[in-house]
C-alpha cells in the first residue's frame, strides 16, 4: 500500500506544471465558453494521473518481474541465435504495450484517417525489436557502439531524401515515445542477461542497447510513409486537428479497451510459453504477476480515454489561444516560454530520469542531481525550440541535421561509457504524461497556424510533429558534453 501511494505521489507531482498550465489558460486568459469542458478536463486529469499511476504499480509486479526473469533464462540458452530472436520478439511485445506511443498514433490519425492506428502501433514495436536483435548482436561481437550509432543514422538521414515530409517529424517522434515503463526494464534485462553469456563483455557494453533501439522506430516509420505514398500515389489527404470533433465519450471507452487489449494481451501469449517451458516460476509468484497484470490493463485503459477525452482536447484549445488573430501579436511569444517551463518541470520530476541519475551517482559518483538538471534544462530547451519551428513553420530537418552531426562528432572525444549512456537518455526523457499534453498541444499549435496562414500553409502532419524527436537529440549533446568535463576533471584529479 506504501509503495502504491509513493506512485501515486509522484505521478501527481509530475502532472502539477501540465494542470497548472491548463488552469491558468482556462480559468485566467480564456475561460470556456461551455462549462462542460472544464468537467471534460477534471475528468481528463483525474484519468492521465490515476491511470498512469496503476500502470506503473502493475508493472512492479508483473512486467518487470516478468523482463527480469526473461533475461535471466536467456543465460542458460547458450544459443546466440536464439537470444536474438527472443530479444526481437520481447523488444517487440513489450513496445506495443507503451501507453505514449498509443497517444502518438491516436493523435495521428485524428489527422490521417488513412492512419490505421494498431498498424501504427505494430510498424514502431516492430522496430524497437529489430534494433534490439541488432543491440544484443554488438555486445557479442564487441562492435565499437561508435559505429553502429554512424551506420544507423546515416542510413536515417540519407532515407530522408525519399520520405515524404509528412512522416519524417513523424518517425522521429516515434522514436521518443517508443521506449518508456514497459520496455525499458525488458530490453535492459535482456542486455544483462546477454552480457552474462559473453565472457569478454565489460559493464560499459550494456549502455546503448536503448539508444540503438531508438533508432529502428524511425526507419519503419519512414518505410511506411513511403509505401502510403505509393499506394494512395501521393500522400492521403489530411483532415482538421479538432480533438473536440471526436466520438462520444462511450464510444472513446470502446476504442481504448479496443486499443488496451491489442497492447497488453500479445504480451501474456508470449510470456506464458516462457513461464511453461524455461522460466518455470513458482505458482505464488506466476500468480503474482498475473494479478499483477490487472491494473496495468486497467491503467492503460484509463489512461488512453483520459488522454482522448480530456488532454487533447485541452492541448488543442491552448495552441488556439496564444495563436488567435484577435490577440496581440506579442501575446503568442509566451508559449515558448510555457514550453521550456513545462519541459524543465517534467523532466525534474519524471521518474525514469530520476532512475537513470542515481544509477550515475552509485556507478562513477556523478551527483544526481546535476544529471537531473543538465537534462531538465536540456529538455526544455527542446519544447521551446519545438513550438518555435511551429510557430514559424521551420522544416525540422534545420533542427535534428545539425543537433545530430553535433552528437556524432562528440562521439569521438566521449568515452564508450557516456556515448551509450547518452543514446540511451534520449530513449527515456519522453514519459507518458509528457505526450499526454505536448503532443495535443504542439498539434493544436499547428493547426491554429495552418488556420491563419490559409493554403500556402505547411500541413499539421509536417508542422505539428517534431517536439519529441526534439527532447530525444538534445539529451544526447547534453550528456556527451557532461562526460567529457567529468573524464577530463577525473584525470585531473
Amino acid at each position: 500500500m506504501k509503495d502504491a501511494l509513493n506512485v501515486l505521489r509522484q505521478t501527481f507531482m509530475t502532472s502539477l506544471p501540465l494542470i497548472a498550465i491548463m488552469l491558468l489558460v482556462t480559468v485566467f486568459v480564456a475561460p470556456f465558453d461551455d462549462p462542460a469542458h472544464y468537467v471534460q478536463l477534471g475528468v481528463g486529469y483525474v484519468g492521465v494521473v490515476l491511470g498512469q499511476s496503476l500502470f506503473l504499480i502493475g508493472l512492479n509486479y508483473s512486467v518487470i518481474p516478468i523482463g527480469k526473469e526473461i533475461g535471466g533464462a536467456l543465460i542458460n540458452i547458450k544459443k546466440i541465435a536464439f537470444v536474438i530472436f527472443f530479444g526481437v520478439m520481447f523488444g517487440f511485445f513489450a513496445t506495443v504495450a507503451e501507453p505514449a506511443m498509443w497517444v502518438l498514433a491516436r493523435q495521428t490519425n485524428l489527422i490521417v484517417s488513412a492512419v490505421n492506428i494498431t498498424l501504427f502501433v505494430i510498424i514502431m514495436a516492430a522496430g524497437i525489436g529489430i534494433c534490439v536483435g541488432l543491440a544484443l548482436w554488438r555486445i557479442l561481437k564487441n562492435i565499437s557502439i561508435r559505429i553502429v550509432f554512424l551506420v544507423l543514422y546515416s542510413i536515417i538521414f540519407l532515407m530522408v531524401i525519399f520520405v515524404p515530409d509528412q512522416f519524417i517529424a513523424l518517425a522521429f517522434d516515434g522514436s521518443g515515445v517508443t521506449t518508456g515503463d514497459i520496455s525499458v526494464p525488458f530490453i535492459l534485462a535482456l542486455g544483462l542477461g546477454i552480457s552474462a553469456m559473453c565472457k569478454t563483455c565489460k559493464e560499459e557494453d550494456n549502455f546503448g542497447i536503448i539508444g540503438i533501439a531508438s533508432a529502428g522506430p524511425i526507419i519503419t516509420v519512414f518505410l511506411y510513409g513511403i509505401i502510403l505514398r505509393v499506394v494512395y500515389g501521393g500522400m492521403p489527404v489530411e483532415g482538421v486537428y479538432n480533438p473536440e470533433a471526436q466520438e462520444t465519450a462511450m464510444a472513446l471507452f470502446t476504442s481504448s479497451l479496443s486499443d488496451t487489449s491489442i497492447a497488453v494481451a500479445p504480451l501474456l501469449v508470449a510470456f506464458i510459453p516462457f513461464q511453461i517451458f524455461l522460466i518455470k516460476m513458482k505458482k505464488s509468484a506466476f500468480r503474482r504477476v498475473m494479478l499483477g497484470m490487472i491494473p496495468v490493463f486497467a491503467g492503460l485503459l484509463i489512461f488512453l480515454f483520459a488522454v482522448d477525452y480530456g488532454f487533447a482536447y485541452a492541448g488543442g484549445y491552448i495552441g488556439e489561444v496564444f495563436m488567435s488573430p484577435d490577440r496581440p501579436a506579442w501575446f503568442r511569444w509566451v508559449l515558448p516560454f510555457l514550453g521550456f517551463v513545462l519541459g524543465l518541470s517534467i523532466t525534474l520530476t519524471e521518474p525514469a530520469v530520476k532512475v537513470l541519475a542515481d544509477e550515475l551517482q552509485q556507478m562513477i559518483g556523478l551527483k544526481a542531481m546535476n544529471t537531473r538538471m543538465i537534462l531538465a534544462v536540456s529538455i526544455g530547451f527542446s519544447v521551446t525550440f519545438a513550438i518555435v519551428k511551429i510557430m514559424l513553420e521551420i522544416h525540422i530537418l534545420w533542427f535534428l541535421a545539425p543537433l545530430y552531426f553535433i552528437s556524432m562528432v562528440l562521439m569521438k572525444f566521449t568515452s564508450k561509457m557516456f556515448v551509450g549512456l547518452a543514446f540511451d537518455s534520449g530513449g527515456v526523457v519522453g514519459g507518458a504524461l509528457s505526450s499526454a499534453l505536448l503532443t495535443p498541444l504542439t498539434l493544436g499549435i499547428a493547426q491554429a497556424v495552418a488556420t491563419a496562414a490559409g493554403p500556402g500553409a505547411q500541413s499539421v502532419l509536417t508542422n505539428g510533429f517534431g517536439v519529441f524527436a526534439l527532447i530525444s537529440v538534445t539529451p544526447l549533446i547534453a550528456i556527451q558534453i557532461m562526460g567529457i568535463l567529468f573524464e577530463k576533471d577525473r584525470r585531473g584529479k
